[in-house]
């Protein structure tokens, strides 16, 4: 037994499902028939569905409808006219008939990045750099993962004042975190003054999969073969069990799981 905690829910449509697993919370399975699916929501509120916020339940209570089972008071076209397809999406949903098919397949990513808070007001220069150089192996370890490389980073430092950032590009398709640092390291020499930083961010933006070369470039496969083998070794052994030397003085803070993480796949962020 893992002691990970998982709540399922079973239903025929999509959204009844999700609600039934929030009734299972935080260890269970909750399994609402069908047949039965709209006498079951008629008595909860229609912001107890995903997807329906405090802004639509707002319009929704101005016509009466406070719970699922109002929601046949008024016409479909009432929410049709206000929110198009979502709104005769949401009529439905509040009798257990979500038309919404599952979705098997994931979308290809627009970005994959990882950022971490720092100790407030931080204005070493060594740490802030340990922090990128930490942020920009993650980001690479998850590109090579799945085949993933980019050329163009954004690479951000929360200050007192918002963000200093900028969108850095390494002239060629990488998925190399010691190239995606070196961006990182001349970023902070020419634009960090000295002031306190919060949080550090990197981000590859539009990412591809396969190799990208330039026609004249060369491969350097000693890098490729050392990444490689770090891969498979941090694999098995835990992440960063190899890595570069600075992140020995890395945050031993722990990676947080953001909701729209996926066991399988590429997306931890939303």
């Amino acid at each position: 037994m893992s002691g990970l905690h998982c709540s399922i829910g079973i239903s025929g449509d999509k959204t009844t499902a999700k609600f039934a697993a929030k009734k299972a919370k935080p260890d269970g399975l909750k399994v609402i028939h069908p047949d039965l699916a709209a006498e079951v929501l008629a008595s909860e509120v229609v912001t107890a569905l995903s997807g329906i916020n405090k802004g639509i339940g707002r319009f929704l209570r101005h016509y009466g409808v406070e719970r699922c089972g109002d929601m046949k008071k008024i016409p479909m076209s009432l929410l049709a006219k206000r929110f198009g397809h979502l709104g005769r999406r949401i009529w439905l949903m509040a009798q257990g008939l979500d038309p919404e098919p599952l979705n098997f397949n994931v979308k290809a990513p627009k970005s994959i990045g990882h950022g971490k808070v720092l100790p407030p007001k931080t204005a070493q220069k060594n740490i802030i750099l340990t922090y990128l150089q930490h942020m920009s192996e993650k980001v690479a370890a998850r590109m090579r993962c799945f085949c993933y490389q980019a050329e163009c980073f954004f690479i951000g430092l929360k200050t007192e004042r918002g963000w200093l950032k900028t969108k850095a590009r390494a002239g060629v398709y990488t998925d190399d975190g010691q190239v995606i640092y070196q961006l990182c390291k001349a970023f902070v020499d020419f634009y960090w003054a000295g002031q306190g930083v919060w949080q550090v961010q990197v981000t590859a933006l539009s990412p591809r999969q396969g190799k990208q070369l330039d026609l004249f470039a060369q491969p350097d496969l000693q890098r490729e073969h050392l990444n490689q083998t770090v891969d498979k070794v941090n694999y098995r052994y835990g992440e960063l069990t190899l890595a570069p030397a600075r992140l020995l003085q890395k945050s031993t803070m722990p990676n947080v799981i953001a909701p729209a993480w996926k066991p399988k796949g590429h997306r931890k962020t939303i």
